[in-house]
């Protein structure tokens, strides 16, 4: 996995391409907490190039989003494919997490 940050206004945006999985979910952790000790409140996670996200990757994003909502901010998710939309419904974490078919309708109204 590897990740590029940018942002869009007071958005944090976060690319991952490739697996989120166990062998490197940490990364994207310490980067993410990085930028919320630093000021950040939103962010948008974008899986456009991610194809698989493990139970450990999962596990990840919902601490993550825990840690944002307790400062305050907000953690949204957009391009899931088809397989992870799946995974996030069997799971119930689309009722956790705002999930938006694309970057530009995760961005609207943030």
């Amino acid at each position: 996995m590897n990740f590029e940050i940018s942002s869009h206004d007071d958005v944090t945006i976060v690319e991952v391409t490739g697996q989120l999985i166990v062998g490197n979910r940490q990364e994207l952790k310490d980067e993410v907490l990085r930028l919320l000790e630093g000021g950040s409140r939103k962010y948008l996670i974008d899986f456009s190039d991610t194809a698989y996200i493990d139970s450990s990757g999962l596990g990840v994003l919902v601490s993550l989003s825990k840690k944002v909502r307790e400062k305050g901010g907000e953690m949204r998710l957009s391009n899931l494919n088809e397989d992870l939309r799946t995974l996030f419904e069997l799971t119930k974490l689309d009722t956790l997490f705002f999930i938006a078919d694309s970057r530009d309708l995760a961005l609207e109204n943030f």
